[in-house]
């Protein structure tokens, strides 16, 4: 019977330390190896030439370096170039590199589908399989960074220059719904031993799981994203079912106390721009009590993106012109507003776009189109709340 072998990319830099202890070797073998794997991208214990030859037999014996495989590789016409990596039990995920001027952004996925299911996220419509491993979620900035460097002959290890400066967590999932993991792959994305990414150079996005932004400024604070995109708690719940559970002031109270402990000192604010449902001057100045005013007051900024549409999500993208107005209504009352430039739709990797393979064990597919069926048998109103006047 063959022992299973323990992949090296699960681990954080106290895991690996621990490991090492355990085959009787000293703590600095642990950044050694650390050095090995994620600045040089070396899979292969042979290569890792300044390890003892003991350790190096131990190793291969016993663990593994081992990424997602790469499924599929495709380069936009501005850049963007997008991986499908395979995670296994029929799933796959994807990753987004953006090359700008000064900065190259990772956009990586934690989950194999989203149970949180918003009505204007592609991957939400696909369902839910599972939580993503630590390896399959920094397996993919691993993969990243040395497939850019190979493209364009730059050399692995500190002395060749970095292609990924910034990593988002803002890909397939929601990373607060796979805590562990994540937090573990943001540890080795910070560790100086590893990727020695600044906090804030690492953004995680989160729908509003409200607890979890508590522990997460307690374990691991790196700079945090928010997907509001409604102006109060009504649309928001038809938009995003997570606020049922957390609503807006909840949500803002978590902001806030987040801050605190963050690297940087403001919020951002996601809000993606969906045509007569979100966009209107009255939504926008809703926003600006909503940032402004009050115990949900909070120091921020807003990223207005403009809808990437898909046939199941019912929803159009709001027309530039009225971005550009929604924008300045904000702008005017004093808060830092920008709109997200879209990149990669021509591959189907910009924001919202990413769906990936997923095996679903939420069935969500198959209820839509079952709620699909009786509002065309009972009306549209069918399963939805509505108000009665009178």
């Amino acid at each position: 019977m063959t022992t299973a072998l323990t992949n090296l990319l699960d681990m954080d830099p106290a895991q690996l330390v621990a490991y090492c202890g355990e085959l009787g070797e000293k703590p600095f073998r642990a950044k050694q190896l650390q050095r090995w794997i994620h600045q040089f991208g070396v899979g292969d214990f042979d290569q890792m030439t300044d390890l003892a030859k003991s350790l190096r037999d131990k190793l291969k014996t016993r663990a593994e370096v081992r990424a997602p495989a790469i499924i599929s590789d495709h380069t936009s016409t501005d850049g963007t170039r997008k991986w499908l990596v395979d995670v296994g039990q029929g799933n796959a995920v994807e990753a987004v590199f953006i090359p700008e001027e000064n900065r190259g952004t990772l956009c990586v996925s934690t989950q194999a589908g989203c149970a949180v299911n918003c009505r204007f996220c592609s991957t939400g419509k696909q369902g839910f399989n599972r939580n993503l491993s630590v390896a399959e979620i920094i397996g993919q900035l691993w993969m990243a960074e040395f497939e850019l460097r190979r493209t364009k002959g730059i050399e692995p290890g500190p002395k060749g220059e970095r292609q990924i400066t910034n990593v988002v967590m803002m890909g397939m999932g929601e990373p607060l719904l796979n805590f562990e993991p994540t937090v573990t792959a943001l540890r080795l994305m910070l560790d100086d031993n590893a990727y020695g990414l600044s906090r804030r150079r690492v953004t995680l996005s989160t729908s509003g799981v409200v607890p979890m932004i508590d522990r997460l400024s307690q374990e691991c604070p790196v700079a945090l994203a928010v997907s509001l995109h409604a102006s109060n708690d009504a649309l928001r719940d038809s938009l995003i079912p997570l606020n049922r559970k957390h609503p807006l002031r909840e949500l803002m109270a978590a902001c806030k106390r987040y801050l605190e402990f963050a690297p940087r000192d403001f919020i951002t604010f996601e809000y993606c721009m969906l045509d007569g449902v979100n966009d209107s001057d009255v939504n926008a100045r809703e926003l600006i009590e909503l940032v402004t005013q009050g115990e949900t007051a909070i120091s921020c900024k807003f990223n207005l993106i403009p809808f990437n549409p898909f046939p199941e999500s019912g929803l159009k993208r709001s027309h530039n012109p009225r971005i550009k107005a929604f924008a300045q209504i904000l702008m005017d009352a004093g808060i830092v507003t920008t709109i997200r430039k879209t990149r990669g739709d021509d591959i189907d990797a910009a924001c919202g776009q990413l769906a990936g393979e997923v095996k679903d064990r939420t069935r969500v597919q198959e209820r839509m189109q079952k709620m699909a069926e009786y509002q065309e048998k009972f009306g549209r109103d069918f399963g939805r709340i509505v108000e009665i006047s009178g």
